[in-house]
């Protein structure tokens, strides 16, 4: 049997028609809502007006975008939940055990998740509040187990075992626990032993022939690395000697380079110890008591650990040896395992393999991860509280956008409000930067601003859209303040302007401004260049006056050739020109004033109304979608702003009307609102004359035509004289025989 489709409530939103979210049953049925008829498909987790858990609780695949399937599954498992889904639209904090629908396998163990929370606070009522579950270190302050897999020294059942817990912690490395604490997990414990195994046996595997002068091989190998690189120089030298007596003088101590070292010399020992380490011989043996002075301490510590204490010479062979003696040591030492239990000690470390603990560490773990089912369902509990408390919420920001148009309440993409030039604008989003080629398509003025908050230490970039008042005092670079909703203030800087009309005043007189902008650019760059002729003219004649020109300088340029035809041409067309100014003065002469003012008129809106078609046009589709798709959202509907919406998005400074106080400023409204009065009734005065003149030639009463006789008498003077009297007087003549 086929189901009837659901009944939905639509209503006019922006220009569009939208799906209105009234109930419970609303909000249970959208999976069965076509998804041409959402507002938005996509909108992202960050930038928005809105509580930063509740979006990624949203987000189940946690890609940084809520999208229309994860929507539909909050809904369905929210309302499953809910004896009465009706509950979601109250916007409450919390949730009475009642309300819980027992019969869903959810609801019910969500249930008995909020008793257990309870429980751990210590708590005794019948419902859950969002407090209650908003800190999760404090629900498993005092728990032993909370189902995470990581154990503290609170979980073992002994000092023994607590301190060992420690211990791992300090070595390996630690894990916070949900309590808050720091613990280790199963894996710290494992590393742990395998480090006290390895490093075990690799202490056994230090016998005596690894250690050739016992416990002091360390500082032994020590002393022979400091001096390995210098005696293998020492012996080098005396080779070349071996090879070419002559080589001596190069190879020996340089006395010039120990001459030229000023001050004194026991301060100068890095330069001295750049010299051999000995004086060097074709022996080849090295002296050990006559030895370079900086390297004397260094070759008398190497003399006590690795030779005898007469031994007074060294040659490169038993050099080698000494050398050789410490390959075991070296090899067993790059075989190192265990490095990070090294610091308890070999003795500690043997005791704790010895003990062996492991297993009833790794009991105590699988003991905490048997809670995991129960305490991830309390953390669906403060799930089902966030989403109880703001679902309804972002489905208006979401399916229908009904929180923007709605002047009581703000859009979670509203950031904040903006004040710059005696005005403050609402509609105010969060960007990551500026999007001009995005933005433009959604026929708003928009001004993209760097804000930056020394008291919170942050900064963010923001679009505000104006949709009321002038834009002359707005450019790049202009400073403002911006208060986001927490009411933290921010200094903004606009960085850059999408310019799109406000209004159809303002598209009526742009192309004037625009005139007014290009003639005083132009006149400012004519006194420029004025200016900075008549400074260089002052120059050359400044210069000029202390050298003669040059003779005969004028006798070399030639004057330019007589051109008749070009001459001839621009005549002809200076005459014509000259011709069809004088026809159009002739033709403004014969105007009446009224004449002019309707002529001024008719200029007035040739010139503007292609301005303000092009307005009405842009204003009429200002939309919003385009700014929230550079945000990142994807929207699915228009999201227009009409005149009459945007001027409550954007509100402009009122000021009360006052007297002047000087007489001069009193004097001058006066004459301002007089010659406003008179000029309008001059407009009025001039169409009427217009239109009682020159329309009668669509039969509109607007003038009676007087008979001939009356027209003609009228015309005549008193004395009866005059072409009128003559024509009166004159006899009709005989009708010819053609007529």
């Amino acid at each position: 049997m086929e189901t009837k489709p659901y009944t939905w409530t639509f209503t006019p939103v922006g220009g569009t028609v939208r799906v209105k979210i009234t109930s419970g049953a609303d909000i249970a049925r959208l999976g069965e809502l076509d998804r041409k008829m959402w507002t938005v498909l996509s909108c992202p987790t960050r930038n928005l007006e809105f509580d930063q858990k509740t979006l990624e609780l949203l987000d189940a695949d946690h890609d940084g975008n809520i999208r229309v399937d994860e929507v539909i599954a909050a809904a369905q498992w929210l309302t499953g939940i809910l004896k009465d889904p009706d509950m979601l639209l109250t916007r409450g904090t919390e949730i009475p055990f009642s309300a819980f629908n027992q019969e869903n396998p959810d609801g019910a163990k969500l249930l008995a998740s909020a008793r257990q929370i309870l429980s751990n606070l210590k708590l005794e009522k019948d419902s859950i509040a969002l407090e209650d579950t908003a800190d999760n270190v404090k629900i498993f302050a005092d728990t032993k187990f909370n189902g995470d897999g990581i154990i503290t020294p609170a979980s073992a059942d002994s000092e023994e075992l607590a301190a060992l817990v420690t211990t791992i912690g300090e070595t390996i490395g630690k894990a916070m626990d949900r309590s808050g604490k720091d613990g280790v997990t199963a894996e710290h414990i494992e590393v742990f032993y395998t480090e006290l195994a390895d490093y075990a046996a690799w202490q056994d595997a230090g016998t005596e022939a690894v250690f050739p002068f016992g416990d002091k091989t360390a500082d032994a190998l020590a002393a022979v690395e400091a001096l390995k690189d210098k005696v293998a120089d020492y012996f080098m030298r005396c080779k070349l000697i071996g090879f070419d007596a002559e080589a001596a003088k190069a190879v020996d101590v340089s006395v010039e380079k120990i001459g030229a070292i000023e001050g004194n010399l026991a301060l100068a020992s890095s330069a001295i110890g750049e010299e051999p380490l000995a004086k060097p011989s074709a022996g080849a043996v090295l002296p050990l008591d006559a030895v370079n002075p900086a390297w004397k301490a260094a070759v008398e510590t190497m003399r006590g650990l690795v030779l005898e204490a007469d031994k007074n010479t060294l040659t490169e062979t038993e050099w080698a040896e000494i050398v050789g003696k410490f390959a075991p040591y070296t090899a067993w030492m790059e075989a190192k395992k265990g490095v990070r239990v090294e610091g308890l000690g070999i003795e500690k470390v043997r005791e704790l393999l010895k003990t062996d603990q492991k297993a009833a560490l790794l009991a105590l773990v699988d003991a905490d991860k048997a809670l995991e089912e129960e305490a991830l369902s309390i953390e669906a509990v403060d799930k089902l509280l966030r989403l109880y408390h703001s679902f309804y919420d972002f489905l208006n920001n979401y399916v229908v956008l009904a929180d923007f148009y709605d002047p009581q309440r703000k859009a979670m993409f509203q950031a904040g409000r903006l004040y710059i030039d005696q005005r403050s604008t609402d509609l105010c989003v969060r960007v990551d930067g500026p999007s001009p080629e995005i933005s433009s398509l959604s026929g708003m003025y928009i001004l993209y601003c760097a804000c930056k908050s020394d008291k919170l230490g942050r900064t963010m970039n923001i679009a505000a859209v104006l949709t009321a008042g002038d834009v002359d005092g707005l450019r790049p670079g202009k400073n403002a303040v911006f208060y986001d909703r927490d009411g933290n203030d921010w200094s903004a800087v606009v960085t850059s302007i999408v310019e799109n009309p406000l209004s159809l005043r303002q598209a009526f007189w742009a192309p004037y401004k625009k005139a007014g902008r290009w003639i005083s650019e132009k006149i400012g760059k004519s006194a420029e260049a004025k200016a900075n002729k008549g400074e260089s003219t002052l120059g050359s004649i400044t210069e000029g006056a202390t050298t003669a020109p040059a003779a005969g300088a004028q006798a070399a340029t030639k004057a330019a050739p007589f051109d008749v035809g070009k001459i001839a041409g621009i005549t002809i067309a200076v005459a014509a020109v000259a011709g069809v100014l004088t026809a159009i003065v002739a033709t403004l002469k014969s105007l009446t004033w009224w004449q002019w003012i309707i002529l001024i008129i008719g200029l007035m809106l040739i010139i503007s109304l292609p301005s303000v078609f092009i307005a009405w046009r842009k204003l009429r589709r200002r939309d919003l979608g385009p700014v929230l798709n550079a945000n990142g959202w994807a929207i699915n509907a228009k999201s227009l702003v009409s005149v009459k919406f945007g001027k409550g998005l954007t509100q402009l400074a009122e000021f009360p009307k006052l007297t002047a106080v000087d007489p001069a400023a009193r004097r001058k409204a006066f004459w301002r609102k007089f010659c406003c009065w008179f000029f309008g009734i001059l407009i009025v005065a001039g169409a009427a004359l217009y239109f009682t003149d020159n329309l009668k030639c669509i039969g509109l009463p607007f003038h009676k035509e007087k008979p001939a006789e009356e027209v003609v008498a009228e015309e005549a003077p008193a004395d009866g004289t005059g072409p009128a009297a003559e024509a009166a007087q004159q006899e009709p003549s005989e009708p010819s025989a053609q007529e």
